[in-house]
């Protein structure tokens, strides 16, 4: 999931180039990008375009953001959607677990009922101050739970923090990370909203890399190639990883806890970050 692409699911015309856009995984928006008036109707054309996924190569995942538990269209959208063609459900403005296991409960009725697709897993959006308190809380409410999104717009805007403070975005960023790390979660960067200034959210892309984020919304397809490149192990991390995984079994083998490699002291942390590396590029 190094990139994430929204498509408002209201705008079926769309849905077929987004599934063409290289995206690691097609984002189908039935919350913020969709009026109040055409819910019903996004929701149909999603629910209709997850019957027919055209076969791709390569073919990127396929989630849909619902409306909020709060929502009076939540249950009608997981109703609507789950079914084959989907694999993750995006579950936005969650404050507490408990939000997260009102999700599972409902998910577990619907896929009982249905029988004819995969246990569907949840990305869950923290884009609320209460949310960010209980990140780790949110993070381990369910095992459906495969990840934790940061958001900044409900974050933010109503409390005059500016979206430009890179110290506000990455405390942010930080704080998420290691809460998602006590249940071994990843984390996924926030949208780039200024879509003429590629080298811009390349920055917020690098910045959120070296923050220990694993991928990044996009909100065009312009922005897909460059997540891909930014959230991608080059060759040099892959063949460093490599021998710091060789590095560490040597010593292991010869009852040593720590060496040296390159003139860089090797430790057990530094050896489960390249075994986490290597898992990730297959």
């Amino acid at each position: 999931m190094r990139s994430r692409l929204f498509v408002p699911g209201s705008r079926p015309e769309l849905f077929l180039k987004a599934m063409s856009s290289g995206a690691d995984v097609v984002c189908f928006d039935l919350q913020d990008a969709v009026a109040p008036d055409k819910k019903n109707v996004a929701r149909e054309a999603v629910a209709g375009f997850l019957r027919t996924v055209p076969e791709l190569r390569p073919k990127p995942k396929i989630m849909v953001r619902v409306n909020p538990t709060t929502s009076e269209h939540f249950g009608r959208d997981l109703a609507a959607i789950v079914g084959p063609g989907l694999e993750l459900i995006n579950l936005p403005m969650v404050e507490t677990g408990q939000d997260v296991r009102t999700a599972s409960v409902l998910l577990d009725r619907l896929e009982r009922q249905r029988d004819d697709g995969p246990r569907l897993r949840m990305l869950v959006n923290i884009e609320l101050p209460r949310a960010v308190r209980l990140a780790a809380e949110i993070a381990a409410a369910d095992a459906r739970v495969m990840g934790l999104q940061v958001g900044f717009g409900d974050l933010f805007e109503p409390f005059r923090i500016q979206r430009t403070s890179i110290a506000a975005i990455n405390a942010v960023r930080m704080s998420v990370r290691l809460a998602a790390a006590e249940v071994g979660l990843p984390v996924f960067d926030a949208a780039f909203t200024a879509v003429s200034q590629p080298e811009k959210f390349r920055q917020e892309a690098q910045s959120a890399r070296e923050l220990g984020l694993s991928g990044k919304t996009c909100i065009h397809p312009s922005q897909v190639a460059i997540a891909n490149e930014v959230f991608s192990a080059s060759p040099d991390e892959i063949a460093w990883a490599r021998r710091v995984v060789k590095a560490g079994d040597e010593a292991i083998g010869a009852g040593v806890g720590a060496v040296l490699l390159d003139g860089v002291m090797i430790d057990a942390p530094f050896i489960e970050g390249a075994r986490a590396l290597l898992d990730q590029v297959g």
